[in-house]
């Protein structure tokens, strides 16, 4: 008797949210959603950010590729891993790294900034650990096309902390 009053409760209980999972379909930004993240970066040391100038970026900022890959288990949090190289004439790839992610989708507009957080090792110019803290916007031209821009500050122990930007193409599956 006891369970079946358990699985009244439950069922009580889950009821609200079957509308919820069945719309889940509808919605640009999904929860369980994984994505192939292909960019761009351009990155500036410290200094540069102190005194940020478009000649300045131009200047002293180096070009780079990359890829990576974000998977969320609700349509609000996530985590993702991405590598990028600046300069395949030492290491292929410069820099790994793996965060957790907070976006806050606008379905309407099909849009969703997020912030970032997390850490990741560096292979080239110096081998060294870091962490980082950034934030983005996504905007998607159908489910399984978008794409980003977003940028992140780099905390180092060995060398000066630089910033990095990224503009590239979001691919979810």
């Amino acid at each position: 008797m006891k369970l079946v009053m358990k699985l009244c409760l439950a069922g009580v209980f889950a009821w609200p949210c079957l509308p919820m999972a069945a719309q889940d379909a509808d919605w640009w930004y999904r929860a369980k959603e994984t994505s192939l993240d292909l960019f761009g970066t351009v990155s500036v040391g410290q200094e540069i950010i102190n005194n940020i100038s478009r000649r300045r970026v131009e200047d002293n900022g180096r070009l780079g590729l990359g890829a990576g890959v974000n998977h969320f288990f609700t349509r609000h949090l996530g985590f993702g891993g991405d590598a990028y190289t600046e300069n395949t004439q030492h290491s292929f790839v410069d820099n790994t790294s793996g965060n957790f992610i907070v976006r806050f989708p606008f379905e309407s507009v099909r849009l969703a900034p997020y912030a970032y957080g997390g850490a990741g090792y560096q292979f080239d110019p110096g081998r060294l650990w870091f962490g980082q803290a950034g934030g983005g916007l996504e905007f998607r031209f159908s489910k399984q096309v978008g794409i980003f821009a977003d940028a992140r500050y780099v905390f180092t122990d060995g060398t000066q902390n630089f910033g990095v930007g990224r503009l590239g193409l979001r691919l979810p599956f």
